[in-house]
């Protein structure tokens, strides 16, 4: 090969790919376990801690557009997770609430962050939260560094 640069093992684009792939992997049996892909877990998570949301919050907060989400929020309607209503004072707008079945999955969910912790980093509880911060925060940044790079290309157009 005549670019070092090209070879896959000098890829970070294929390391997070690779590791999106086994979280996932990781994951699944765990939200196999309560019905729930992990587009619907991380729409459950946002309304667990805000109890309700616009579809467009939902839609921002999860990085996800109008075209996934609805189906998504159908779904969770269908298994009575959540109830949809247009607000009154904007019909164009719909609210997403948890219903009491919903309420009750987080119960049922909450091993689930310690779990996929366990699969990351260390068993050792104490190092294991120090190694979550320390990882989040990394990726924080970069998730933050990629989209300020993303903004300037586009502005630059």
């Amino acid at each position: 090969m005549a670019y070092d640069q090209l070879l896959l093992s000098n890829q970070l684009c294929f390391r997070f790919y690779a590791l999106e792939r086994e979280l996932m992997a990781a994951y699944r049996p765990l939200l196999d376990h309560l019905g729930l892909t992990y587009a619907q877990y991380i729409t459950l998570l946002y309304l667990w801690e805000h109890e309700k949301a616009t579809v467009g919050e939902l839609c921002t907060a999860l990085s996800l557009d109008t075209g996934t989400m609805s189906p998504l929020l159908k779904r969770l309607e269908s298994a009575k997770l959540i109830e949809r209503h247009r607000l009154p004072s904007d019909e164009r707008t719909v609210e997403v609430l948890l219903t009491k079945k919903g309420r009750a999955l987080e119960q049922k969910a909450v091993s689930i962050p310690g779990n996929i912790a366990t699969c990351l980093l260390s068993s050792d509880r104490d190092e294991q939260g120090k190694k979550y911060a320390e990882l989040r925060e990394m990726l924080d940044q970069t998730l933050e560094q990629l989209k300020r790079t993303r903004k300037e290309r586009e502005a630059g157009k």
